[in-house]
């Protein structure tokens, strides 16, 4: 269930709260997600932690569909925003982003239970103080099924039955509170927590729960992405990532963090050579941008137009000015751009992951490695 807040004053108040409890958020654009927190609203933007670099932030960030997403309470929000720039907060560094028009909030009390849940031991008894355990079998905000060490018996542990339950789902989240016997089977009884947990409890639950949600969204794209190489019928040629570089060197420091994704594949700036790859559907096509002459600009231009028919383009700039390189990459309709030193090597690996799972399946963007 999905419904959506409109008005400014609600927007602001939910906003206000996330971070009062300096809430942790996902920060999504259509490749890269970073995971950042609520810091503070003032005079109508919204300031977030700046756990990216500085060009990141200013650049890689600045997409159509940039999104929000956070927990709160027994749900989550998910909303619409732009980078309006960079800040400072209380001596740290911050991103200003536009207040939401809407936020969607989508319920988990009946959609999402958490499986991966590790091995936990829970203790519950019946008010008569009857002591048995079990192992957690999964979890949500609202409730909890268990498998019990014997054999449940109907008659002592039938629906409504009141329980009291101690589940030490991690140092940080020690849940102590009654619950009531909602189904049950041979071992296992499906619980509800009654009352509804406490605030201090509910708050780190909702967004432990939200960050499995996250992970599984992960490995749901991972999936997707092993099962459509499985499936993809094998191009008449190699194929693999396209490098279109003069640099073998470049080649070399590259092949480290993309070799992982695809095989990478140099070319020279030829039109006849890019044809020639493209016949194999290559995942995604990396040009070298050294500089920005308008030769330079001509010929590449050119390149890219060739290729965008057939593969999604990144820009990969050496040696040039951050600003100018993302205005060719608008221009060019590349789908981002990144200026390339040997400590991005990560932060290229997981921008080029999401590039190509967004253009075979639509998968989720790969988490992005936070700034040291």
């Amino acid at each position: 269930m999905a419904d959506a807040i409109k008005k400014s004053a609600e927007i602001q108040d939910v906003l206000a709260q996330a971070c009062a409890r300096r809430e942790l958020l996902i920060l999504a654009t259509p490749y890269l997600r970073f995971e950042s927190s609520f810091l503070a609203v003032r005079d109508g933007e919204l300031h977030i932690l700046a756990t990216m670099s500085r060009e990141d932030a200013t650049f890689g960030l600045r997409a159509p569909d940039l999104t929000i997403r956070f927990p709160d309470g027994l749900g989550f929000f998910e909303a619409r925003v732009e980078v309006l720039g960079l800040g400072m907060l209380d001596g740290r560094r911050t991103i200003r982003l536009s207040m939401p028009r809407s936020l969607t909030e989508n319920d988990l009390r009946d959609s999402y239970r958490v499986e991966r849940v590790g091995r936990v031991l829970v203790t519950y008894s019946t008010l008569k103080g009857d002591l048995l355990q079990g192992s957690l079998v999964d979890i949500s905000a609202t409730g909890a099924k268990i498998h019990a060490q014997r054999d449940v018996d109907p008659a002592a542990m039938g629906p409504g039955t009141p329980l009291l339950l101690s589940i030490p789902l991690s140092p940080e989240i020690q849940i102590e509170t009654r619950a009531e016997v909602r189904h049950l089977g041979a071992r296992t009884l499906g619980l509800a927590f009654r009352p509804a947990l406490p605030e201090r409890t509910e708050q780190p639950l909702s967004r432990w729960i939200f960050l499995r949600r996250e992970e599984e969204r992960e490995r749901l794209a991972q999936r997707l992405e092993l099962n459509d190489r499985a499936t993809k019928p094998q191009a008449s040629g190699p194929t693999g990532i396209l490098l279109v570089s003069a640099d073998p060197a470049l080649e070399t420091a590259l092949r480290e963090f993309l070799a992982p994704i695809q095989p990478l594949i140099r070319l020279p700036y030829s039109a006849q050579a890019i044809k020639d790859a493209l016949a194999a559907a290559p995942p995604l096509a990396i040009f070298h941008v050294k500089g920005t002459s308008l030769d330079e600009r001509r010929l590449l231009k050119a390149l890219v137009e060739t290729t965008l028919p057939k593969a999604p383009v990144l820009l990969l700039g050496t040696q040039v000015d951050a600003t100018a390189l993302f205005e060719l990459s608008a221009e060019w309709k590349a789908s981002s751009a990144i200026v390339w030193n040997p400590s991005r090597g990560l932060f290229l690996q997981r921008l080029a992951q999401g590039i190509i799972r967004r253009n075979t399946h639509g998968g989720d963007s790969p988490m992005a490695p936070a700034e040291p």
